[in-house]
């Protein structure tokens, strides 16, 4: 199957600009799946620890707009999270989206942080902590938003459960791109997946700068390929066959017994 993975800029017409080329590119290159960043649809909101209802509103209902907009990627399934209202209070949920399905929530962001820049802890609540492969047509799928790529007893769960690809919509710094990267190459090796992963990119404050850097790592957590600033979006075929060989082999048939 034909994944893209991308990096998207923060600021709202930069935005609008890089999604009419994400479209053409998607379209051109035919892909079956794409991975957008996290809560990608506003201006990252959690820059500081000092809530407010009204830019949690403005951010809730900017995403419920561009939700409608999905549809111009298709026929690509897309996944994401986006900031929602939700009975049990206000929430991250990562989401799947396909023409023929609409919307489908998969999980609630259940690892917060909570430090300058990354104020998530004071916008929103934790989720369940409940963590389920999706079945996208004949493909698994585990969803692990940004700071849950740090869990790896989640990723070996979905190694245990079969999952062909681990995706990680993520909002992170340009500083930390080694270390994410380094992240995303040990969920393939525990899990036995592709680890698939998309950021943000630009500077929103002169505290934060978003890093890009979305990749496709492969099942023994080879770097298949990374964005840049001149390449933000990236296509390619991955095998699933090879998802499925590498949960018999070392070190998945140790640790995920």
């Amino acid at each position: 199957m034909n994944v893209t993975v991308c990096q998207l800029p923060d600021e709202p017409e930069a935005f609008h600009q890089q999604w009419e080329m994400l479209i053409s590119h998607v379209h051109d290159n035919k892909s079956n799946l794409v991975l957008l960043p996290e809560m990608p649809f506003s201006p990252w909101f959690a820059l500081n620890d000092n809530f407010t209802t009204s830019q949690w509103d403005v951010a809730v209902q900017d995403h419920e707009v561009w939700l409608e907009k999905l549809s111009e990627l298709t026929p690509a399934e897309v996944i994401s999270s986006r900031p929602v209202n939700h009975s049990s209070g206000r929430l991250n949920e990562g989401f799947r989206w396909d023409e023929k399905n609409g919307y489908q929530p998969v999980h609630h962001k259940y690892f917060l942080p909570n430090e300058q820049g990354f104020w998530e802890a004071s916008w929103y609540d934790h989720g369940d902590g409940s963590f389920d492969v999706e079945e996208m047509g004949q493909t698994l799928v585990g969803l692990q938003i940004c700071t849950e790529l740090w869990s790896l007893e989640t990723s070996r769960f979905y190694g245990r459960s079969g999952a062909h690809i681990i995706a990680n919509p993520r909002a992170t710094e340009a500083a930390t791109n080694d270390k994410w990267l380094v992240g995303g190459r040990a969920v393939s090796i525990v899990s036995g997946a592709y680890c698939l992963s998309s950021n943000r990119y630009g500077n929103p404050n002169e505290d934060v700068h978003f890093g890009g850097l979305a990749w496709i790592t492969g099942p023994d957590g080879e770097v298949l390929a990374t964005t840049s600033k001149n390449q933000p979006f990236i296509t390619m075929e991955i095998d699933l066959k090879q998802a499925d060989e590498a949960k018999s082999t070392y070190p998945r048939y140790a640790i995920n017994t």
